[in-house]
């Protein structure tokens, strides 16, 4: 018999920022694996609806619109209760929303630092909390929940990018995916992360605009795949992921920790 280790059948995901990039494509590995239902979130509606009608009909499963803007603790909360409205339990939450903000150093404002932080690093341990009891409600010995944190590799190493909160709120995500996975794995909840590279997406213009370019500097010679995130994505969800507890995979092609250049 195949080795099923993989398999998302019959489980439950809620992804925030799945209406575009990363998060539209871990969704859709989700669908393809046999997600019974997999939830996408973001802040703006129309886009998270198409998101949601358009992966249905591409992978003929349920995939559900569940518009939120998650910034603030209220919003936090407020998608937990919509999502608690619809199902009983929660098998596996992606905490993927972010932003990001570029300026010199010695203009670098306020502004700047509190969006990022508050949604990139504030944002997912709240979510995690009020989604707690859905989570715990899914999560068994057998078969533990899951949260997986996308943080970034700019989290592990510096980028030459002046992007201050930015990289501060993925390394800090990096550390805080490790303090919440000792505690919530006594609830039989897995909490790991992602530390993406070069995607093509919205946020990451140079990957998608530049791509031999940005190809050029990374070890593996090319950007990422919508299957280079979802394999990860899946293997953390699923039970070949079930040992693994407070990690950060990094999905970058090298850049972290194949390069050898200074």
């Amino acid at each position: 018999m195949p080795l099923d280790i993989f398999s998302l059948e019959g489980r439950t995901a809620l992804v925030t920022g799945g209406s575009r990039g990363i998060g539209r494509m871990i969704a859709e590995g989700y669908l393809r694996q046999g997600a019974r239902r997999v939830y996408v979130s973001s802040r703006k509606a129309d886009a998270c609806d198409r998101t949601a009608a358009e992966l249905s009909a591409l992978t003929g499963g349920e995939c559900v619109s569940l518009p939120q803007d998650v910034s603030t603790v209220e919003g936090a909360r407020a998608l937990a209760a919509a999502y608690a409205e619809r199902e009983g339990s929660l098998d596996i939450l992606v905490n993927n929303a972010g932003a990001a903000w570029l300026a010199e150093f010695d203009e670098f404002p306020e502004g700047g630092w509190d969006k990022v932080v508050d949604l990139n690093l504030k944002s997912p341990f709240f979510l995690t909390q009020a989604l707690a009891p859905s989570l715990r409600a899914a999560a068994s010995p057998e078969r533990p929940a899951k949260v997986i944190m996308v943080a970034s590799i700019d989290g592990i190493r510096p980028n030459p990018q002046e992007t201050y909160s930015y990289q501060a709120s993925k390394g800090g995500l990096i550390h805080l995916t490790r303090r919440m996975a000792a505690r919530l794995i006594l609830d039989n909840i897995c909490v790991t992360g992602i530390a993406p590279g070069a995607f093509p997406s919205d946020m990451n213009r140079a990957a998608r605009d530049q791509e031999e370019a940005v190809a050029a500097r990374i070890p593996s010679r090319r950007v990422g795949a919508d299957e280079d995130m979802q394999g990860v994505a899946i293997y953390l969800a699923s039970r070949a992921g079930d040992y693994c507890v407070g990690i950060t995979i990094a999905v970058d092609g090298g850049i972290a920790y194949g390069s050898a250049l200074l």
